[in-house]
């Protein structure tokens, strides 16, 4: 292995030729990692609007992760490692899209996004058929029937003829 003498200099008179090597790979997998982190937090603070922030905040992320463990599992040279590591990367794998997935959904319908940036809106025919479907929108479809003076005043009416408990 590469010690790290106290005078700051480098020696790796004793290390065999492979670990130097897996020692590189492993820096070369960190400086991959960090770089993609990079890039994923001036996507974060750059990017106009949160459909092209969802990039950012899921695709470098990702890989960046992937490149960390993997320098980790490089590091430790052992299996029990990558089977401890294999599960930190599925399921950041698996709840990053979906969470992306839903605050696209939520920025789509809020409109904090550019119409013109989208190539391919394959959302706008599914929430028109929704609409056509119930007239009123209910909660699940991501808005809210808000009550007319009509409504208010039944209520009201009914309030009234119920009495005070």
């Amino acid at each position: 292995m590469i010690d790290l003498l106290v005078t700051g200099a480098v020696s790796t008179a004793d290390a065999e030729p492979l670990d130097r090597v897996l020692d590189l790979i492993t820096a070369l997998l960190l400086v991959l990692g960090a770089f993609l982190s990079l890039a994923a937090a001036i996507g974060l603070l750059r990017f106009p609007d949160a459909l092209a922030r969802l990039h950012a905040a899921t695709k470098p992320q990702i890989l960046g992760l992937i490149s960390v463990v993997l320098a980790i599992a490089v590091t430790a040279r052992s299996w029990q490692a990558l089977l401890l590591l294999i599960p930190v990367v599925v399921l950041q794998m698996l709840t990053a899209p979906i969470a992306a997935h839903m605050v696209g959904r939520a920025g789509y319908r809020t409109s904090t996004f550019d119409p013109a940036t989208l190539i391919d809106d394959a959302l706008a025919p599914d929430l028109a058929a929704a609409q056509r479907a119930f007239p009123e929108p209910a909660p699940e479809l991501g808005g809210r029937r808000l009550p007319s003076d009509d409504d208010q005043a039944r209520s009201r009416r009914d309030d009234e003829g119920r009495g005070s408990l």
